[in-house]
């Protein structure tokens, strides 16, 4: 029998995963990657952070180097987009007027960027973060920056922030929501990080509306709604993603704030599955569908949509994780905190080092830890064996979380 010819759309994280699993899992029928960037797949994480203070280069953040795409007969097209799936004919149309045939399509379209909606928000000096190229041309910029204002206080704006500081940029952050961090982490974190980077020199400003971008043919300040105005020669606005589902709506795919699939990463085609960013799903451990915007997620989706195109069903479930590293903060959480009702501290907040116990209904949910890696570790594996020690254990940095593991 042949193998499936293997198209997939989508040249980070997930992509990545999936190509080379299905390699690594023994699929010998041919596979096309189609990246839309110029440059080979490669590690977003390090961009914020050690790539934008050059303790990285663009050679270390590679998965692989660009020959191992032909030694491993992965046709990879990079530069190029998908315009188009034709499901009745199992193509997809490029955007220089080719065309591919599939058996098995694989949709790892990942995310962009909200941009802000704003007078002046075009601009020179004012960016968004998201891609090699996007860091490439901050970095340029901010060689030549003083005062910088960042709109948006996720992961992404409080990590530019920190590198800035770094650097010795006065720095602003405007957010406007209640508290930074707020749609991730409990208020707790958010008063802790918010403290940490006003200790630092930051100024952030919470409940801060930006009305416009001002500035004679280059950003000069942002004005808020409520007047306020803040010099800035450099802008990065880091105010959030959406899933890049239109080629997947427009052929009639079931789309809901993501790409919706099974516990398997199919879509409503059995021959169409979603991985990474785009995909939406219901996971064990939320009480609705969620998407998930995680390296741990996307990888563990393109090892699970390379193991089902195999025939070696394996439900998704994995315990998601996430870490954001902000000065020498090193923040890791585990689980979903939604739902849950209580919380509990192990550690010191005083020397930076503890961790938040989350709970729903007397169970553990999510462990949140700042520059504790065993509680990290522990946690990841309480949750994955489905073990909740009490909330009295969980404080007591006496009792030893892993004699629950047995």
């Amino acid at each position: 029998m042949t193998a499936p010819a293997i198209v997939v759309v989508g040249a980070g994280q997930a992509g990545y995963q999936t190509v080379e699993s299905l390699r690594q899992e023994g699929h010998d029928g041919p596979i096309t990657l189609v990246g839309a960037e110029p440059h080979p797949p490669y590690q977003r994480p390090p961009l914020s952070k050690a790539y934008l203070l050059g303790e990285t280069d663009g050679m270390r953040i590679l998965f692989r180097t660009a020959d191992y795409y032909a030694q491993h007969g992965i046709d990879l097209r990079r530069g190029r987009s998908v315009q188009a799936i034709d499901r009745s004919g199992k193509r997809v149309r490029l955007d220089d007027g080719g065309s591919l045939a599939y058996d098995k399509l694989v949709l790892a379209t990942g995310s962009r960027v909200r941009n802000l909606t704003v007078p002046g928000a075009d601009l020179a000096g004012v960016f968004t973060l998201k891609t090699l190229d996007d860091v490439d041309r901050i970095g340029e910029a901010l060689g030549r920056a003083a005062q910088v204002v960042v709109i948006g206080a996720g992961f992404i704006g409080l990590e530019f922030a920190a590198v800035a500081r770094k650097l010795g940029k006065a720095v602003t952050v405007l957010e406007a929501a209640p508290r930074i961090m707020g749609r991730v982490v409990h208020p707790v974190l958010s008063d802790y990080f918010t403290a940490f980077h006003r200790g630092r020199g930051v100024v952030i400003q919470c409940g801060a509306v930006v009305a416009a971008v001002e500035g004679e043919g280059r950003v000069q300040r942002v004005v808020c709604a409520d007047g306020a105005v803040h010099a800035a020669d450099l802008v990065v606005v880091g105010i959030g993603v959406l899933p890049n589902v239109e080629l997947a709506e427009d052929c009639g795919i079931v789309c809901d704030n993501g790409i919706v699939v099974d516990q398997y990463c199919r879509t409503n085609d059995p021959d169409i599955f979603a991985a990474g960013d785009c995909a939406v799903f219901d996971h064990p451990f939320a009480a609705s569908r969620v998407r998930l915007e995680s390296v741990q997620n996307a990888a563990d989706q393109g090892r699970c949509v390379a193991a089902t195109i195999l025939g070696h069903d394996k439900p998704y479930g994995t315990v998601p994780w996430f870490w954001s590293d902000q000065y020498e903060l090193k923040l890791q959480m585990v689980g979903l905190t939604m739902g849950c009702d209580s919380v509990v501290r192990r550690g010191d907040m005083a020397v930076d080092k503890f961790s938040l116990f989350h709970y729903r209904g007397g169970c553990l949910r999510a462990v949140d830890s700042v520059n504790k890696a065993a509680d990290h570790i522990v946690g990841r594996k309480l949750l994955a064996a489905g073990i909740s020690p009490s909330p009295e254990q969980a404080a007591d940095e006496g009792f030893k979380l892993n004699s629950l593991l047995g």
